[in-house]
């Protein structure tokens, strides 16, 4: 039993389990009834997205020095005891199915499921691995 870390829109995986939406906004465009035919999620939960201020900010960082200060606040805003609660019961989630977490973004390392895989694991979540995907 693990979690996959994922890029919402893509094809599913054998085994993925439900796919859980850790964005801010739906996707555009389409109908609620088709959000998990279409590979985006089963279930939003956006209490663990970064605040709408952060989004941006992560957004328009081009350096690594700005991508850390995201990452410091992104790391700030989930320690509030309400999200820090959601992260631990995923973390004890993963010892007994499977399931995914998710955002829109192409590239894992400058979007904030780097860091949610991050503080999955330091909650000592299963996790499957990058190269295992």
């Amino acid at each position: 039993m693990a979690i996959r870390i994922v890029r919402l829109g893509t094809d599913r995986m054998d085994g993925e389990g439900l796919r859980i939406g850790t964005v801010r906004r739906p996707p555009r465009g389409v109908r609620k009834s088709e959000f998990a035919s279409q590979n985006w999620y089963d279930v939003w939960l956006p209490n663990v997205a970064p605040s709408a201020e952060l989004v941006k900010l992560a957004l328009a960082a081009e350096s690594d020095k700005e991508w850390g200060v995201f990452v410091r606040k992104y790391r700030a805003e989930m320690a509030d005891p309400e999200k820090s609660r959601v992260i631990d019961l995923l973390a004890a989630l993963s010892h007994g199915t499977n399931f995914s977490v998710g955002c829109y973004c192409e590239n894992e390392a400058r979007c904030h499921r780097s860091v949610l895989r991050e503080l999955l694991l330091e909650r000592g979540a299963e996790l499957i691995q990058a190269e295992d995907r």
